[in-house]
């Protein structure tokens, strides 16, 4: 049977609800006021950084219980959360910026919440995936969002290659710490010819949209000092050659590659990672290969 959410379920009687609430990604007056209202009428707010969140909630006059709610006890809080719904309070989850889940934690949340009954609202708002993608100048009736790259350049580089012949538009997050390494492994691993666009710190006194290659993007990232510095979203182009006809790596092929770099364990994990196969299939893989 279908988890469905019934206005009229018993479940929902003596249960409070979870709203899901997006907050600004720059300018405070990008909140809509549905969100302000939810924020000051629900018991609990669960947040992800209590000193970032708490300039957002000051600003509104918002004095409400906070829950630190966080990559690192997602798991531990999740339970708290829902025992809290049961009980008969209404919570809400924010991120630091933007709509919540988007690259931030809450999926277990969420997943769970279903799972009890729990009622669970979305408010809408701010994304800076979406909101980029409409400035952007690229195709926007088919995309896929991918969030951060890995850190390490194997790992990076090991999943462009997976998306090289996607043909949806692109969309990425990156921070100014990785910023000129993600370009250099982008124009490697899906071609230097690509249309891309970068949107930096959108809705914030420095935004920037910026078209071009990769090679103009990072040379105007260069240009000036301070350049680098934001948030960053990356959108580049679609491939034009089909995944039919495409020439990405067969499994022995991408764990012969990672295993250059990285032990057969961390090969397995991020090979599955990357092709959505089982772990232990790729360890064996990593067996044979090593026995040649």
């Amino acid at each position: 049977m279908p988890n469905r959410q019934d206005k009229s379920s018993e479940n929902h009687q003596h249960s409070g609800a979870l709203f899901i609430v997006a907050t600004p990604i720059g300018n405070l007056g990008d909140i809509s006021q549905r969100a302000i209202d939810t924020l000051k009428t629900c018991d609990y707010i669960a947040v992800e950084d209590s000193r970032h969140s708490q300039h957002l909630l000051n600003h509104f006059s918002i004095k409400k219980p906070l829950i630190a709610y966080h990559d690192h006890n997602e798991r531990q809080k999740a339970n708290e959360v829902i025992g809290l719904c049961q009980q008969g309070s209404n919570l809400a989850l924010i991120s630091d910026a933007g709509t919540p889940l988007i690259s931030d934690p809450g999926y277990q949340l969420v997943k769970l919440a279903h799972q009890n009954g729990i009622k669970v609202i979305p408010i809408p708002g701010a994304c800076a995936a979406i909101s980029a993608l409409s400035a952007s100048g690229l195709a926007s009736d088919r995309f896929t969002f991918e969030g951060f790259l890995p850190a390490k350049k194997t790992a990076r580089e090991a999943k462009l290659s997976q998306l090289s012949t996607e043909s949806r538009t692109l969309i990425f997050y990156e921070s100014t710490h990785r910023i000129l390494d993600s370009l250099e492994s982008m124009k490697l691993c899906l071609g230097a010819s690509r249309n891309v666009t970068l949107a930096k710190e959108i809705s914030k006194s420095f935004e920037s949209i910026i078209l071009g290659t990769f090679a103009e993007i990072i040379a105007w990232l260069n240009a000036e000092q301070g350049r680098t510095k934001g948030e960053f979203v990356i959108l580049i182009e679609g491939s034009e050659i089909s995944s039919s006809s495409s020439s990405l790596p067969d499994d022995e092929q991408l764990m012969l590659r990672l295993l250059e770099d990285i032990s057969l364990k961390k090969a397995a994990h991020l090979a599955a990672d990357l092709t959505g196969k089982g772990k232990n299939h790729f360890y064996q893989l990593g067996l044979t290969l090593n026995t040649h």
